[in-house]
């Protein structure tokens, strides 16, 4: 375990001994990749609130968590999708599931698509256009190579198999990839998409700041 990992892992075990420093560490390393994903449940007006309670739960929680840096971004990501869906339940909103794990037999590319495409998904032009993919493909390829958990961690997030998942985020980076071919110079700074992608087989807002949650867990500790 190497660079960020290591040192999210360093911050995640030191925020869990009370250090609030490395509390803001570990929010600032992961807040912006958890807001992305809340966005695909539940859209942009509302993410920012789903995503201040996943917070919330996350300093609550904190000292129950055991694993590093990989298992910590999946154990906040089964957070905020819990958070997301409670909120769609209380909505009376439902997301906009395209199809079922029985659509997601297909074999996925050999290469990590979603290694590859980590970069290129990194601009708010890619981001608007992964709202335009069925759900499941969303969720997947946000997991994946935004939130940069592995199949296994984002399968257990979703509670669906990891071969599901990767064929999954390949379906969604395909289509991605189609958007941007249909219309390039709207999105031209999500081009390099295109470039990171391997060739494809046919087969009432409120914030929360990483001080008010850090203050938040503070008053938890005295509280317990």
């Amino acid at each position: 375990m190497l660079g960020d990992d290591a040192e999210l892992t360093a911050a995640v075990r030191a925020a869990q001994d009370g250090d609030e420093t490395a509390f803001r560490t570990v929010y600032r390393a992961v807040h912006p990749r958890l807001l992305g994903y809340v966005r695909t449940l539940v859209g942009e007006p509302d993410a920012e609130d789903v995503t201040s309670e996943a917070w919330l739960q996350i300093a609550r929680d904190l000292e129950r968590f055991t694993g590093d840096a990989d298992r910590f971004r999946g154990w906040a990501a089964r957070i905020a999708r819990n958070r997301a869906l409670d909120h769609i339940r209380m909505r009376g909103r439902r997301p906009a599931i395209g199809g079922d794990e029985t659509e997601l037999t297909g074999r996925a590319a050999e290469s990590d698509t979603a290694g590859e495409a980590i970069e290129a998904l990194a601009t708010d032009g890619a981001f608007s256009l992964i709202g335009r993919l069925p759900q499941d493909q969303a969720e997947a390829v946000v997991l994946r190579v935004v939130v940069g958990l592995d199949a296994k961690t984002a399968a257990e997030t979703l509670g669906k198999r990891p071969g599901a998942v990767r064929t999954a985020a390949h379906r969604g980076l395909k289509r991605l990839a189609e958007l941007l071919r249909d219309d390039p110079e709207g999105h031209p700074e999500s081009a390099g998409v295109l470039d990171a992608l391997p060739p494809q087989r046919e087969p009432r807002r409120r914030t929360v700041t990483s001080a008010s949650v850090t203050q938040m867990r503070a008053r938890t500790q005295k509280d317990m």
